[in-house]
């Protein structure tokens, strides 16, 4: 079931326009969520806002931002205020320039939604868009009011829609060089390299959402279900599990590449 959408707004470039609609490209929805219980009562417990310094929970319509200036020093921003700052962003993707796609690296990539036509009489524009995107191997970079917060975002065709993606700001981008620059000049055995590339070949496997599944979850809900049909059963022993050995930092890679293969071609036959 297609979600609803996110953001409805205008989609333009220069003096074409048409109405959008934006939803979310991913989801959470499936995820297992767990709500925090009384263990004596079995009751929800419920989240407050409190004072800080009276100890006593502030209510709602008490509750306001505030921007820290100094220690325990804020300046207050009333709801209103916050919507006045909306730009003209919060309602319309205006494509201000074009850049190769390949120009833009995945680390600057946060988010994607799925951009649409709100309207079929905005269809023909939004395709002239998103074709002339697509002849030219562009993409468009915008800006767009998200959670009170303007994001530059990129928009990308992509078969008969376009998807946008928010992008990170400047500040949240480390660069890789203090992280790799430790990293010695050791070159592989080129001997390896046959027996690696080949290991690599026969674990090649066309990509499958399956490959992204989440044991975790899996196994959460199997404990679950479990519970929810159960009747305990009772303990077997007490008997105490070894510790596993630990691994050692002594390793053959030679033998490991060729143990490797010839473990993979036994568990393909």
């Amino acid at each position: 079931m297609a979600q609803r959408p996110y953001w409805k707004g205008y989609l333009k470039l220069s003096l074409v326009t048409c109405a959008v609609q934006m939803t979310p490209a991913t989801s959470e929805e499936e995820k297992v969520r767990f709500h925090t219980l009384n263990r004596k009562t079995g009751n929800r417990v419920l989240s407050r806002y409190i004072d800080s310094v009276t100890g006593k929970a502030v209510k709602q319509e008490d509750e306001v931002r505030g921007y820290e200036q100094a220690e325990n020093e804020y300046v207050v921003l009333e709801d209103e205020e916050l919507e006045n700052v909306a730009l003209e962003s919060a309602r319309t993707l205006d494509i201000s320039l074009f850049t190769p796609r390949d120009s833009i690296g995945w680390i600057w990539l946060d988010k994607p939604y799925y951009l649409s036509p709100d309207a079929s009489i905005g269809e023909e524009a939004f395709s002239v868009i998103r074709d002339a995107m697509a002849a030219e191997n562009m993409v468009g970079i915008s800006q767009l009011v998200i959670a009170r917060r303007e994001r530059a975002v990129m928009l990308e065709p992509r078969g008969k829609g376009i998807v946008v993606w928010t992008l990170r700001y400047g500040d949240e981008v480390r660069g890789e060089g203090e992280y790799f620059e430790d990293i010695g000049d050791a070159r592989a055995d080129p001997k390896t390299m046959p027996l690696m590339r080949k290991l690599i070949k026969k674990q090649t496997k066309e990509w499958s959402p399956v490959m992204v599944a989440d044991p975790v979850q899996e196994r959460l809900l199997d404990i679950i279900d479990a519970k929810k049909k159960a009747q305990k059963k009772p303990a077997r022993g007490n008997a105490r599990t070894q510790p596993a050995a630990e691994p050692t930092n002594v390793v053959n890679i030679m033998d490991a590449l060729k143990k490797s293969i010839a473990a993979e071609t036994r568990s393909r036959r």
